[in-house]
């Protein structure tokens, strides 16, 4: 898609406002090979983008909403690895694999996605270094950062846990400390590997505390120092 402007054409991947920080580097006719090799999707909540073990031929880029990546397990049949931002890309395991995806991944909300070509992406990644190093960069930091929460969780007891998981929510996707829970209470369980009755009675048992207020599916925070300590002696 190419817009003029001021006797300028520009490719939609040029004056795209959600643009990555690795596709800050790629050159102007890379851009515009971006441009070509890639369209964008709209998902309602509840719709699937990615599932685990097709086969792709797209990575994918989310622009808005929020997004979540599971993947199978035979006991409790989903573990869900992380809620996924905005400027995120989805799929980046099979790049670096066997062109499978190792996830899946649904829409938690309306979301808007950007396909592109895999065989593009690849190449690239291949042929410009500084792109390269950035898609590293973020798939290193991704999978290090779900490493040490799952470290973390494998050690803590239950309120350990359901505070961590408050805490996810608060500093990492939401950086506030209001916000409306995108998992349901069984989610979360999936998430940090106990039931969703345990989830729910601890998350009274915080209420109750005076740590933090429930209405429905919105939670605030009001002792963060307190729900820190919890966290940390888990």
């Amino acid at each position: 898609m190419l817009q003029q402007t001021d006797d300028k054409i520009f490719t939609h991947c040029q004056i795209c406002t959600d643009r990555s920080c690795a596709s800050h580097i790629l050159s102007v006719q890379e851009l515009e090979l971006l441009s070509k090799s890639s369209n964008e999707v709209m998902f309602d909540k509840g719709d699937v983008i990615l599932t685990e073990d097709s086969r792709t031929s797209y990575i994918a880029y989310l622009r808005e909403g929020l997004v979540k990546e599971y993947g199978k397990n035979g006991l409790q049949g989903e573990h869900i690895l992380q809620v996924v931002k905005p400027h995120s890309y989805l799929g980046l395991h099979s790049i670096f694999s066997d062109a499978n995806n190792h996830y899946s991944y649904v829409a938690l909300s309306p979301v808007r996605v950007c396909y592109i070509e895999l065989t593009v992406f690849s190449n690239f990644i291949k042929e410009n270094g500084r792109f390269g190093y950035e898609i590293l960069s973020s798939v290193c930091n991704e999978s290090l950062n779900n490493y040490h929460r799952f470290i973390d969780q494998h050690q803590k007891k239950i309120y350990g846990k359901v505070a961590d998981a408050l805490l996810y929510f608060a500093k990492i996707i939401f950086e506030k400390e209001d916000f409306d829970l995108p998992l349901s209470r069984k989610e979360i369980a999936h998430m940090i590997g106990t039931s969703r009755e345990s989830v729910s009675k601890q998350l009274n048992g915080f209420e109750k505390d005076k740590i933090i207020s429930i209405q429905g599916r919105n939670i605030e925070i009001l002792d963060m120092n307190r729900l820190q300590n919890i966290s940390k002696v888990g």
